[in-house]
Parts: C-alpha cells; structure tokens; sequence
C-alpha cells in the first residue's frame, strides 16, 4: 500500500474518487489492483488503435491527447495536468483499443484501473464502491461534452471565430481577464485545427485591434464584448 499511500492527496482529488474517504481509498485500490506506471518526456502512454489497458490517472505529470484525422494531420484532442483521467470514454465499450495516442509532456506517472474491477461486485464489500460508479457515470458525461465543445469549434469557419471561442471560454474557466493557457503556439494551432503562421497573424491583428494582449501563453482579454461578438458568430 505504500505506492499507493503517497499519491493520496492527489487521488482523493480526483473526479473518480469524489466523496471517497480516505480510509476507504485504501480498501478500494487493494480491490482495484491498480498498475502504476512511469514515462519519460515524449513517451507514448497509449497509442491510437492498440489494446486498451484501463482507466487512466495522471499521479504526476502533463499529458497530451491526440489523434489522426484521415489527411494524416495531428489533432489535439485535449491536455491533462495532474490527477486527470483518460480512457474512460472507451471502458465500458465494445472497442477494445485505445482510441487516441497519449504522450508524456513531462516525466509523468499513470495509474491503469481495469473497467471491470469498477463494475464488478466487490468481494470485499467496499463501502464505497456504489460512489465510484457513480463518479465514473459523471466522468463520462462531463467528457461527452468536453468533445462536443471540439465539435463546435470544427463548426466555427473563420480563424478570429475559432480564436475568440477558445479566449472566451478560458475566460469563463479562469474568471479573470489575464490567464495562462496550457498550448504553445504550435499545440494550440492543432488544437483548433488550424495554420499556425495563420493563427499568429490572426492573434497579432487582435492584438493591434486592442481586443487581447499576450505574451507567449499568457493572454490577456481587453474587449470581452468584441470577444463574445467573434466567438458567436460561426462565419
């Protein structure tokens, strides 16, 4: 139980362990059978289209999801910093492969809980098995609509639309008007689905507009107004 025991901090705050105490965290990574694992910066967690390996939760580290559309070209599905969850989209489906390629950003660590161990009657009468489940259904929800959120910005066609949509909406997350996001230029133009050199010109003409300021992944909103205006518009 020691592995386990010191990353309690970080999985008591994950969505998965909601409403879980502490002393029942332990009887339920014991039933769980969790397996822990260690990767370097740029190594493939997963990869598109082999076997699935479980649950996955980030102990420590920075992660990047993505995939490959039909051209060939990387999309970036999504970035998970410590105590985020991956693969529980597929869990409980028929597919039996992972469905994207999750890289290390930094020496990250992940722990993998098989699906069945979260559905299964648990022989040791975990109290807080029945919680678990219904952490995982949310998961899933929210996750749902997490993809739905990149569905929208596939629908939005200009280049200031796509731009404000995302600046407006980590606005709303940050509740302040200056704010870091976790993209580079180069992950955030795949993001998006765009031209990086176009996405620059993009940013600098919204910046000489007195409509955002930035420095490297810092941005700053001027006119959330105008902001608003862009991102509603799908043209």
């Amino acid at each position: 139980m020691f592995e386990y025991s010191k990353y309690e901090e970080v999985l008591l705050n994950v969505p998965l362990f909601k409403d879980i105490k502490p002393e029942e965290l332990v009887f339920i990574l014991n039933c769980f059978n969790p397996v822990i694992k260690n990767y370097s910066i740029s190594d493939n967690i997963t990869l598109e289209g082999h076997d699935y390996t479980g649950v996955g939760i980030l102990l420590k580290g920075h992660v990047t999801i993505t995939k490959i559309n039909e051209a060939g070209e990387r999309i970036i599905m999504a970035q998970l910093e410590t105590g985020g969850v991956f693969g529980e989209m597929v869990a409980f489906s028929s597919l039996k492969v992972w469905p994207a390629t999750v890289i290390a950003k930094e020496y990250s660590t992940v722990m993998f809980i098989k699906p069945e161990t979260i559905i299964n009657h648990c022989q040791r009468m975990c109290v807080g098995h029945k919680q678990i489940m219904l952490n995982m259904l949310h998961i899933v929800s929210d996750k749902a609509l997490g993809l739905n959120r990149k569905v929208n910005y596939l629908s939005i066609k200009s280049m200031r639309g796509k731009i404000a949509k995302f600046l407006t909406e980590e606005y709303e997350k940050n509740k302040k008007s200056m704010f870091e996001i976790k993209f580079n230029r180069n992950e955030l133009s795949e993001f998006l689905h765009v031209s990086r050199p176009s996405m620059s010109r993009e940013l600098s003409r919204m910046k000489n507009e007195g409509i955002i300021d930035y420095y490297q992944a810092t941005f700053k909103i001027i006119d959330i107004e105008k902001l608003n205006d862009f991102a509603s518009h799908l043209n």
